[in-house]
């Protein structure tokens, strides 16, 4: 790996840090898991977006 992948990768592990907060470190894959698979499949469907929002208000 390249030093600057590394540094991203140490910046991304303090961030989840924080966002841990209390959860005890064996519960973290239960809580970030779900958040990406949000994130992933909130930006692959970012094209239909607008209109499952106009189709939900019928």
């Amino acid at each position: 790996m390249s030093q600057s992948t590394n540094n991203l990768a140490s910046y991304i592990w303090s961030l989840a840090d924080l966002l841990r907060g209390d959860f005890k470190q064996s519960q973290y894959g239960r809580i970030i898991l779900p958040f990406t698979l949000l994130r992933r499949l909130e930006c692959v469907l970012k094209t239909s977006k607008p209109e499952s929002i106009k189709r939900g208000r019928h």
